[in-house]
């Protein structure tokens, strides 16, 4: 691996809990594999249900008796400065150990992997304060001081396509909230929870505030289960959450839920194809096409077809596919052997069901070692195709043609997800009238990005709740009602 060097020389022996690096209960352990060589890059502690159990008891007993849910905001605030600025301090070291462990290549690890969740972390402390933690209200029925109060112990389950960033998602609202935390790393990704947990240790976090688990499916759901959890953040694959609910469920654990997606960006026919294109690059084919939100399915004017089909041929010829660590590398690896066979088990059945391959479909020419698969590009695909309709997760797009608005629309919506979207247009605003009609939690109009103060999440099977922005507080939060009188009201006010 050409940047072993910078990766954290830290110990992978030990577990994160109780603020402490501790010996795990067994001796089981699991290798982490480079994507991009075959070759091994840690050997990390699998997690038993005795150190879920001392996980959660310690981030219980956090919660129930320590400092972090009765310090003030702004305490917490502070403490939270500081893991702003280990970030920032340590943003090559974040960077490289996504790239080794999952593939991301470097130039966007770096911005996305490293610098993203200092950036959300940022944002979330910037509008903490606006958030309304506490209001009061008057009737002639009564008078009462309305609350939102910590949810308790929250076990976070994080998936490995941006692990840091999706850890932060969660971890920075819920903590300043003044909940406690278990946070499970994928198996593929724990090197940066590793990372994460040497900065909260610098930054004197209380102890058992947040216990890092890695751990397999079997003990994951362990963790879900476990009477100390008051509630689950979940981001991952439909199915997963699909199961996660249905435990949740059974005990009434809060849940929140960021899933698949299979979003459309619609280029009506004055749209900027040039524009439209580039943001393709960047939204669509984004971490090698492993994001939930990326724009997979395209869906074009048919007077702009062949217009279209020309510029994607050429924006994947653009986009070097190889070392994760080569900053000209555009497409990486996918994180696993298995996970490419999973996408080129989607591209054969695409071959034979009738859709025109327009550019891809194989693995690149002279990588013979890596979980490598060219960029791949589907046209004229009808758009009830498994291709078009299943989440894939790798750099495979599909093109679909439409007369009409409203068939652009339908088909945009002829999904069960609805994450994500796109609407291009020469008139921002004629743009902006059709994005109301897509069903979906976030629509960029003209590729402009929401930002991290803006809510996300889906509708349909994309999930349940939302992250990011003030209403990511509300997932970590119980209402609470105090009745008062007319007297104590007015000292509140």
């Amino acid at each position: 691996m050409s940047a072993q060097t910078e990766l954290w020389q830290g110990q992978y022996d030990k577990l994160f809990i109780g603020g402490l690096w501790v010996q795990p209960a067994s001796e089981r352990t699991f290798e982490v594999i480079s994507p991009a060589t075959e070759q091994l890059v840690a050997r990390i502690p699998e997690c038993v249900e005795a150190d879920i159990d001392a996980a959660v008891t310690a981030a219980r007993k956090a919660f129930d008796k320590g400092p972090w849910p009765r310090m003030s905001l702004d305490e917490r605030i502070g403490v939270l400065r500081k893991l702003s600025a280990e970030l920032a301090a340590r943003e090559g070291e974040a960077a490289a150990l996504v790239s080794a462990e999952m593939g991301c290549p470097i130039t966007l690890s770096t911005k996305m992997q490293s610098i993203g969740p200092r950036m959300l972390l940022d944002a979330f402390l910037d509008i903490a304060p606006t958030y309304p933690w506490s209001d009061t209200r008057t009737s002639a029925s009564g008078n009462a001081l309305v609350t939102r109060e910590p949810v308790g112990v929250v076990a976070a389950v994080v998936p490995w396509n941006a692990p840091l960033l999706i850890t932060m998602i969660k971890l920075a609202p819920a903590l300043l909230a003044g909940c406690t935390m278990v946070v499970k790393p994928s198996p593929e990704t724990p090197l940066d929870a590793y990372l994460l947990g040497d900065m909260l240790d610098k930054i004197g976090l209380p102890e058992g505030v947040v216990n890092i688990v890695p751990a397999q499916r079997e003990v994951s759901e362990y963790l879900v289960r476990h009477p100390g959890i008051d509630k689950v953040s979940f981001t991952g694959s439909t199915a997963a959450g699909r199961r996660i609910a249905s435990l949740c469920g059974q005990d009434l654990r809060r849940v929140t839920l960021e899933l698949g997606g299979k979003s459309a960006a619609i280029l009506l026919d004055d749209a900027d194809l040039d524009a439209a294109v580039a943001a393709i690059r960047a939204v669509s084919l984004r971490n090698s096409g492993q994001v939930c939100s990326n724009k997979t399915r395209i869906v074009v004017a048919r007077s702009r077809r062949d217009e279209l089909h020309d510029r994607l041929l050429d924006l994947i010829g653009s986009m070097p596919v190889g070392d994760p660590f080569d900053p000209a590398t555009e497409i990486g690896p996918m994180v696993s052997d298995r996970h490419r066979s999973r996408v080129e088990g989607y591209i054969a059945d695409a071959k034979t069901s009738g859709a025109s391959l327009l550019v891809g479909g194989g693995r690149p020419e002279g990588l013979d070692r890596g979980w490598y698969v060219e960029p791949t590009i589907f046209a004229d695909v009808d758009p009830f195709a498994k291709i078009a309709q299943e989440e894939i997760f790798g750099p495979v797009l599909t093109v679909h043609t439409f007369d009409t608005e409203a068939e652009a629309i339908e088909i945009a919506n002829n999904s069960e997800y609805g994450l994500n979207g796109s609407v291009f247009a020469a008139d921002p605003e004629h743009a902006l009238s059709v994005a109301r009609y897509i069903r979906t939690g976030t629509v960029e109009v003209n590729g402009s990005p929401v930002g991290f103060t803006a809510p996300i999440g889906g509708f349909k099977n994309s999930g349940i709740g939302r992250e990011a922005g003030l209403e990511g507080f509300d997932a970590y939060v119980e209402l609470k009602s105090y009745g008062i009188s007319a007297g104590l009201l007015g000292s509140l006010s």
